[in-house]
């Protein structure tokens, strides 16, 4: 069954063919990184325009690469939650408008099912494992059942680990994507040179949430105040330290969780997840099996949203041509399930 997959939440405008859920028959990717770097973050506003700009070329390019017409499709997903509202409607709308004139089946997928999933694209993995999803808009732990059955054990309760990256990086004038920046920079750094704030959350209901708004605040407006004497007050420095407090103040966690459940595979999923400090700090545990995307498929794409639409399909479910899209998910709060 060929899927063509469809992403569109936030300034990446992505279309892929999946085939039988994770042979990747094509995966173009047109980012808005050079329209939105002037302005150090994202515009809804430009994201959007350029979305219904490129949408056609780029779904036409991943059925050229993949040496497909429409006719050879089987079914057509497009993501319609989380993400920036007019983002979201012109690839959805997009998508469903094809489904319904090529007479072909629609799935309207959940962008953080398409994140996890990413991992099962080029791994044979298990259900059940615990998911750590890490991105610009979220920081979430959670135990996976299935491709749609999720249980939220902790997330932030506040900013989210990404988006932390991008203030810290917009602040210092450092380039954006700030995550991407930061990595690059703390290589030539030293994770000791500050004790920035780690994150103490009171209670047993806190055990797996994260804060990084306190952390992000220390490194903008404090970052002298916890400097450690010895070393140089250097941008390499502050960028290593911080990026160290912020993957083990998500790493302290994610290991309360593996040792609260017994479950010893971890998968990530989301932009974070390309993060080489995250990766080698997880690769420590050899007790724990951790699986990462390659860092294709850790950002938006649509072979993440083609591949979950498959097994969709393959249960006989399809979203009607009333659907719309959705910002926000708000049951994605810690305790319940999600789907």
């Amino acid at each position: 069954m060929k899927v063509l997959g469809i992403e569109s939440s936030c300034d990446e405008t992505a279309a892929a063919v999946v085939e039988d859920g994770h042979k990747i028959l094509s995966n173009v990717v047109a980012t808005q990184i050079p329209f939105h770097k002037i302005y150090k973050g994202v515009v809804p506003e430009i994201a959007s325009r350029k979305h219904a700009e490129w949408i056609l070329p780029v779904v036409r390019q991943a059925l050229k690469e993949a040496s497909l017409t429409m006719e050879d499709i089987d079914a057509v997903a497009a993501t319609n939650r989380p993400g920036l509202m007019g983002s979201l409607l012109v690839g959805m709308t997009f998508g469903k408008t094809l489904a319904w004139s090529a007479g072909k089946p629609f799935i309207a997928i959940n962008h953080m099912l398409g994140h996890l999933y990413a991992a099962h694209l080029e791994n044979d993995i298990s259900y059940p494992y615990l998911g750590l999803l890490v991105s610009g808009g979220h920081s979430i732990i959670c135990k996976v059942n299935g491709f749609d059955d999720i249980e939220v054990l902790g997330t932030t309760v506040d900013d989210s680990v990404g988006e932390a990256f991008d203030k810290v990086s917009k602040f210092y004038g450092l380039g954006y994507p700030g995550g991407v920046v930061i990595d690059r920079l703390a290589k030539e750094g030293n994770p000791a040179a500050a004790s920035f704030p780690v994150p103490h959350l009171d209670g047993s209901e806190h055990r797996y949430d994260m804060s990084f708004s306190g952390l992000k605040t220390a490194v903008i407006h404090q970052c002298d105040m916890f400097w450690n004497d010895g070393f140089e007050h250097s941008t390499e420095n502050m960028c290593a330290a911080f990026q160290e407090t912020a993957c083990r103040t998500l790493t302290t966690r994610l290991f309360r969780a593996v040792e609260d459940t017994g479950l010893k595979t971890v998968v990530a999923g989301g932009g974070v997840a390309a993060n080489s400090r995250l990766r080698a700090i997880l690769a420590e545990r050899t007790d724990i099996q951790c699986i990462f995307p390659p860092l294709k498929l850790c950002g938006d794409n649509g072979a993440m949203i083609a591949g979950v639409a498959y097994h969709f399909l393959e249960r006989g479910d399809r979203s009607g041509w009333d659907t719309t899209a959705s910002a926000r998910i708000p049951q994605f709060k810690r305790g319940l399930k999600n789907s």
